[in-house]
């Protein structure tokens, strides 16, 4: 009886010290989206915002020797307050890739498929590129009932899938690995 009481303060303990390792790791990093503004123009919705990516020691080391890393933006325009079953008005999801190439010593960002894209000298200015969606065209304005609220929802995450074969298994298992912003909402005013 004696040893049973022991254990369980010592495995709380452990259990603890577990978390308090991996706590600070998937606090610091992340992505999230900072701003979005939604206009209407000539009768189209369009997106403007800034996502803040926040990668992990790891995966900037990945990307510093040559692994190129995938960021798929998922977004949806759905109806305020809509139910879980409801369709959404729009659902898109953009995919982005930044690689650093070095023999040209330089950053480039593209969105796939593809491979032409910008390219940058320092690692930061990717990143912040990155990050930039500008007057992306949504939908038509007659989708929307004047009578109802909408909103503009965003998720952007890291595609563990799309890292080399190798490295795949350590993604999944590493919390550093795990980056995503969680979905942010924005109002549209039809």
């Amino acid at each position: 009886m004696m040893a049973r009481q022991r254990t369980a303060p010592q495995l709380s303990l452990v259990l603890g010290l577990l978390f308090s390792l991996v706590t600070p790791t998937m606090a610091d990093d992340g992505f999230r989206v900072e701003e979005a503004q939604v206009r209407l123009q000539d009768g189209l919705y369009y997106l403007d915002a800034t996502v803040i990516y926040d990668f992990s020691e790891v995966a900037l080391e990945a990307l510093d020797n040559g692994v190129p890393l995938t960021i798929v933006t998922h977004i949806q325009v759905r109806r305020a307050h809509a139910w879980l079953w409801e369709d959404s008005l729009l659902d898109l999801q953009l995919r982005h890739a930044i690689r650093y190439k070095p023999l040209s010593e330089r950053y480039h960002v593209y969105r796939l498929p593809g491979a032409r894209g910008r390219g940058f000298v320092t690692r930061d200015a990717a990143i912040r590129a990155l990050g930039e969606i500008s007057e992306l065209q949504l939908l038509d304005q007659e989708k929307l009932d004047p009578e109802e609220s909408y909103e503009v929802q965003i998720k952007v995450a890291l595609d563990i899938e799309e890292l080399p074969l190798p490295l795949r298994p350590i993604a999944y298992l590493r919390p550093s690995w795990k980056l995503s912003s969680g979905w942010s909402k924005w109002p549209i005013e039809p």
